[in-house]
């Protein structure tokens, strides 16, 4: 006996096989036949779907909301100490000669 090669479907693939199990007009077995896939990943295509659609109809501010606030007052205080640290290296270097002409 021969082992398959394994196989990497699309997600359309996937979406389509899911959607046609989950209208219920054929068995799984009948579609397992049908796209030459096993009746498990069927199933877990299927559950993968019903799982993720509620994301498809979930309000925008969710997705939004997903990202951390960003601390303006810490972010500004950081670039604050930032430029003092380059000025007094800036003045240091040019007063030991070490700083280029080019800048």
């Amino acid at each position: 006996m021969s082992k398959r090669p394994r196989r990497n479907h699309t997600p359309a693939f996937k979406a389509k096989v899911a959607l046609t199990a989950l209208k219920g007009e054929k068995t799984l077995a009948d579609l397992a036949q049908q796209f030459d896939v096993h009746v498990n990943q069927i199933t877990q295509w299927k559950a993968q779907l019903l799982e993720g659609a509620t994301g498809v109809f979930g309000s925008r501010t969710g997705a939004d909301g997903a990202t951390p606030a960003v601390d303006l007052k810490s972010l500004h205080a950081k670039i604050g100490e930032l430029t003092l640290e380059n000025d007094f290296l800036e003045g240091a270097l040019s007063k030991a000669g070490l700083l280029s002409a080019k800048r």
